[in-house]
């Protein structure tokens, strides 16, 4: 259900300027809806997509880890789609502020230093001119750590979590990480597969679970709402605290969305949720620029909620024509993710976006040793 994770991302992402802050209040409830999906709920989509792929990593086991062929691996799945969707956009907003257009948008990429026009294009020291593609920055730091984290995890698995969950929580400097919770997620991830974690053990209470963080999510919301834009220290631990319990409760909700028919076609989009995270920034800062040369600020609510929906309709598009048009460039723009239904790897893997059901691929004497 990870489409569902990178949807709630495109609200974090919406824009907006001083005079159209939730902070001010000047929309009421409406505010604070805009605080609840982009500050408080959508929030947990980065430390639980970081999970998932901790715990897909070493779904085999710490034995059968190969380092060297997993950095091939995501150096093309995961490298590679970062370097062309940012390179690619720098590359128009050099060309765009060349011809006076984007400047008070984005950074200023034409008149920056060589070491600042290094971090846009490699977000070596910040943020990518992109900037959500940060997430997969910060998700090769952690794969190229990973042999590291997998025995520290095997071993000591509670304490390094408790280290790194201070790491994620607490005002402290997040080193060469952006978002400290994306460290924290994976390695949790890495703990729940290399422990054999039975997940689906908390599918009978996900109502509860649900119930329980949508209400801690609606708490923060009103915290956030009434203490921002400068938040306390104690509001912000909290923040990353919710985000952190995310994961559990995103799984709860997955659980429950999954019986549907619905939930059934959005978990086999895996290579339209991975377009959808990569291009959807670049096409939100057009419709902001678009916005404010033709819209009044007092508007604002109206480009909220209908812009997030609109790019999303244009990315479903977009990325159905890229498969069906260009499909060997769209199989590198999302990481090689998509391939013919039931086509299975020589190596064996199931790479397809239609996967056995674990209980039908293993027999109940290879359930039994897994």
């Amino acid at each position: 259900m990870r489409i569902l994770l990178i949807s709630g991302i495109v609200f974090v992402h919406v824009p907006f300027d001083p005079q159209t802050s939730p902070f001010l209040g000047a929309n009421g409830f409406i505010d604070w809806v805009r605080v609840f999906l982009g500050d408080s709920l959508f929030r947990v989509g980065v430390p639980c997509l970081s999970a998932i792929s901790g715990y897909l990593m070493f779904r085999r086991g710490l034995d059968a880890f190969d380092y060297g062929k997993t950095t091939r691996s995501k150096a093309r799945t995961v490298l590679l789609p970062f370097l062309i969707w940012n390179l690619a956009f720098l590359a128009l907003v050099l060309l765009t502020q060349k011809n006076g257009v984007g400047f008070g948008y984005l950074p200023d990429a034409i008149n920056a230093s060589p070491r600042e026009l290094t971090t846009l294009a490699f977000a070596i020291e910040g943020f990518p001119i992109n900037v959500p593609l940060y997430f997969l920055r910060d998700l090769l730091l952690c794969i190229l750590l990973a042999p590291v984290l997998g025995i520290l995890i095997k071993r000591y698995p509670l304490t390094i979590l408790a280290i790194f969950f201070a790491y994620a929580v607490l005002p402290i400097p997040s080193g060469i990480f952006l978002k400290k919770s994306i460290l924290f997620g994976f390695s949790f991830g890495i703990y729940v597969s290399l422990h054999q974690i039975d997940i689906r053990a908390l599918d009978r209470h996900a109502v509860a679970i649900s119930a329980l963080f949508l209400a801690v999510a609606v708490m923060l919301a009103t915290a956030l709402y009434w203490t921002g834009p400068d938040y306390p220290v104690w509001i912000d631990m909290l923040r990353s605290l919710t985000a952190i319990c995310g994961i559990i409760g995103s799984w709860a909700i997955s659980a429950i969305l999954i019986r549907s028919r619905l939930g059934q076609r959005l978990s086999r989009s895996e290579g339209l949720s991975f377009w959808i995270f990569c291009a959807h920034y670049p096409l939100l800062i057009a419709f902001w620029i678009v916005w404010n040369r033709a819209a009044h600020p007092g508007l604002y609510p109206l480009f909220y909620f209908s812009t997030p929906i609109l790019a999303l309709l244009i990315l479903v598009i977009s990325h159905n024509a890229a498969k069906r048009l260009t499909p060997k460039l769209h199989a590198v723009l999302t990481g090689s993710r998509t391939v013919r239904p039931n086509s299975t790897p020589k190596d064996g893997s199931e790479t397809g976006t239609k996967r056995k059901n674990w209980s039908d691929t293993y027999s109940p004497e290879e359930k039994a040793t897994r």
